[in-house]
């Protein structure tokens, strides 16, 4: 092989290399960005009033760390756990969470005092 034809070779094959990378990286999950993130919502504890199943109960929540909440309902009786599960995760998911997430529960919850207390995260 002659010294041009040689050289003419091995660029071929160094830009078919680096399309080839170039390739695969357009294929990453990596954003490159110049914004800043968006600031994170510092949520305030909550009191609402929550109509379920005709009746008017009330929700209390508050922050207690990263994606966990502290809540009670009131107005419902001790034995009414399902309904207040129901309230809170449901209410939770509509008022703090990301679109499209639920709340979920993360221990059983525990009447005392009129109150259905419990923890819940969003997921």
């Amino acid at each position: 092989m002659h010294k041009a034809s040689m050289q003419k070779h091995t660029s071929g094959l160094i830009l078919l290399a680096v399309a080839l990378g170039l390739a695969a990286c357009s294929q990453s999950d990596v954003r490159v960005t110049r914004d800043k993130p968006a600031p994170q919502v510092v949520m305030k504890p909550r009191s609402e009033p929550i109509f379920y199943n005709g009746k008017t109960y009330q929700l209390d929540f508050a922050p207690k760390g990263p994606n966990l909440f502290d809540m009670s309902v009131s107005g419902m009786g001790p034995s009414q756990q399902k309904d207040a599960v129901a309230v809170a995760t449901s209410s939770l998911g509509y008022f703090a969470c990301p679109e499209g997430q639920k709340g979920k529960l993360q221990a059983n919850p525990l009447y005392a005092s009129g109150r259905w207390r419990m923890q819940a995260k969003c997921g």
